[in-house]
């Protein structure tokens, strides 16, 4: 079973799961990839990471720090495959890019977005839309821009959108 699968079942509050092609209906337990590198001996440190996701925006504190979190987990990522940024520290990205690993950041808010993209335009006209982070060695990392984690607190029906912004990320992360 993926890890992605784990994560959604997990996420239902499924722990064991049977399947029902085996002739002996073996439970077999939902894992993560830090609890398979653990039975396994291994360092989740070295495990080169699969992807590189840079979630830019205002500190994540309470209900969005609970919402960032469940982001995470969503989307499969270990805790070395992605990290927490204020717009202001654009330049650690470069500090921390790995060129061999695929990358792409998400920028919560459209003040975030403007800001490590150069663009003008409001948040509604940003997202959907694949940005370039403005700065000579990260031209190359995808910028999508979603609404901002204490936006999607207060207004949870925007959180569909904000899952299309996401895929719409994958999807970009894959092609590349």
């Amino acid at each position: 079973m993926s890890n992605t699968n784990a994560s959604f079942l997990k996420e239902m509050g499924i722990t064991t799961w049977i399947s029902r092609d085996s002739s002996a209906n073996e439970e077999v337990p939902v894992t993560t990839a830090e609890q398979t590198a653990k039975a396994v001996n291994l360092s989740v440190e070295n495990i080169s990471p699969r992807y590189q996701w840079w979630f830019i925006g205002d500190q994540a504190q309470g209900d969005t720090q609970l919402l960032l979190q469940n982001i995470v987990r969503l989307l499969g990522l270990t805790s070395h495959e992605w990290l927490w940024l204020k717009p202001s520290d654009k330049l650690a990205i470069a500090e921390k890019l790995n060129p061999e690993v695929p990358s792409v950041a998400i920028a919560f808010g459209g003040p975030a977005a403007q800001k490590i993209t150069g663009e003008r335009e409001p948040l509604n006209q940003l997202r959907e839309t694949v940005l370039a982070m403005s700065g000579d060695d990260l031209e190359d990392i995808p910028v999508l821009a979603t609404f901002d984690l204490s936006h999607l607190i207060n207004r949870p029906k925007d959180k569909a959108l904000l899952w299309q912004d996401l895929l719409l990320a994958k999807s970009v992360l894959h092609s590349l």
